[in-house]
């Protein structure tokens, strides 16, 4: 009796701790790093590719609208004239392409210079006033 006992403990026993060792597995698999950081000019194995591919040129005004303007010109905020809007937009208009691409870029009253978007270059800012004019007449 006291043999089985003890063959029955220290199967106990094994199984404990291969149990012990299967949750320390685990644990170690849920917190070992998903990454590594490689500094340019070092060597670090396969280098990833880069997430962004090269700007084939500026975007279109419908991008820059859609990335940057409709925010504010989709809703009205601020005061925005809304897209679409031809009463809204008629006096601007009136005022020409230029007077309107000049505050697009500079900023006029609630609207910041570039729409927020100072990464943006001027020429994406331009695309995307003609796009907002073409919609609004």
């Amino acid at each position: 009796m006291k043999r089985v006992l003890a063959v029955v403990l220290l199967g106990f026993g094994l199984t404990a701790g291969a149990v012990m060792a299967s949750v320390e597995d685990e644990i170690r698999a849920r917190i070992e790093p998903v990454g590594e950081v490689c500094l340019e000019g070092q060597e670090c194995g396969a280098a990833a590719a880069p997430t962004q591919a090269a700007s084939s040129g500026p975007r279109s005004g419908s991008e820059v609208y859609d990335a940057v303007c409709m925010a504010c010109h989709t809703t009205g905020a601020a005061g925005a004239p809304k897209i679409g809007d031809t009463a809204a937009w008629a006096p601007r208009i009136d005022q020409g392409m230029e007077t309107l691409i000049n505050h697009a870029i500079n900023g006029f009253n609630a609207m910041p210079a570039k729409g927020g978007c100072a990464s943006c270059p001027d020429e994406e800012i331009k695309n995307a006033v003609e796009h907002i004019v073409e919609a609004s007449q």
